[in-house]
């Protein structure tokens, strides 16, 4: 319970009451009475005003980050600003050496980790990943690493293979295309990578949902809100008779917004809606005459034409 502030000693009566805030007493500086103690400081953290005056104030860091070798935690003597405080050229060099000693990475795995995660961060960035998913695909290359599953392997595939991993844990829809071009990583590799190090790791990864792509692909197209709905639509009739099982998701999501903006009247052409989705042409075709045979599609497409 919080106390009302004293205005005399209870013991003498005298009002001359010091509150010492760093032990957390009450004192009487009459009587020496310890009116109270075990204070609960109920102010901030610290108090900054300036970059200068609140950095030696601070004591509290940056939280851990599992993209960062060390995971944030590490130390680091001084700053460079420090330096030209030092008054010998011999505590300079004791300085620099320090410093450099303390920087230095001990371990092989630690060092792959500072170079992996560089190009984590890099391929994520070019993604344009949220924060989320660059954080879980670190936490599954640094357990790849720690289980020397990399051994063998390039490093830019495991981390092309953790990142598309993280990719489908999280639903962000991104293909192995993309991936690829990120990377620099051949599409056939980063998909073998891909399935070896969550077998490996147990990682459990749900099924591509071909919806999840409908919005990036229309708004690539630049296709109205209406054609988005009936191509999710479209999808969720195909899926009800599986006709989505046993197809890239990319492939029947483009088949599905193409047969989508003909009906509509948005008409696209089977190449624009090819490059858009990373496929060729042929998986258009293909697709888009299973869609409109099996769903029963014809009529609308054949009306939405003569107009």
């Amino acid at each position: 319970m919080l106390r009302k502030t004293l205005k005399e000693c209870p013991e003498c009566g005298s009002k001359d009451i010091f509150r010492n805030v760093e032990k957390g007493e009450t004192v009487c500086r009459t009587c020496g009475l310890v009116i109270e103690d075990r204070m609960v400081d109920f102010s901030q953290e610290w108090r900054e005003f300036e970059d200068e005056g609140g950095a030696s104030k601070r004591r509290t860091g940056a939280p851990a980050s599992p993209t960062q070798f060390d995971q944030g935690l590490g130390t680091e003597v001084g700053t460079v600003s420090d330096f030209y405080k030092l008054g010998s050229e011999r505590e300079r060099d004791r300085f620099f050496r320090l410093r450099k000693w303390n920087i230095r990475i001990s371990t092989a795995i630690e060092r792959n980790l500072k170079v992996a995660l560089a190009e984590l961060k890099r391929v994520s960035s070019f993604l344009k990943l949220p924060k989320s998913v660059e954080e879980e695909a670190a936490r599954i290359y640094r357990a790849a690493v720690q289980k020397g599953l990399v051994r063998g392997r390039s490093m830019e595939s495991v981390v092309a293979g953790a990142l598309y991993a993280a990719c489908r844990r999280h639903e962000v829809p991104r293909t192995l295309d993309e991936m690829s071009e990120a990377s620099g990583i051949e599409k056939k590799e980063i998909g073998r990578t891909y399935r070896f190090i969550t077998r490996e790791l147990e990682v459990t990864v749900k099924p591509s949902n071909p919806a999840d792509y409908i919005p990036r692909f229309a708004s690539a197209l630049k296709l109205a809100a209406e054609t988005q709905s009936k191509a999710v639509e479209i999808l969720e009739m195909a899926r009800d008779i599986e006709l989505t099982s046993g197809r890239g998701p990319t492939g029947i999501a483009a088949a599905a917004l193409y047969v989508a903006s003909l009906v509509h009247g948005e008409k696209r052409t089977q190449r624009e809606v090819a490059d858009v989705a990373g496929v060729t042409e042929v998986t258009i075709r293909n697709r888009y005459k299973e869609l409109i045979k099996r769903l029963k599609l014809t009529k609308q497409v054949e009306k939405s034409k003569k107009k």
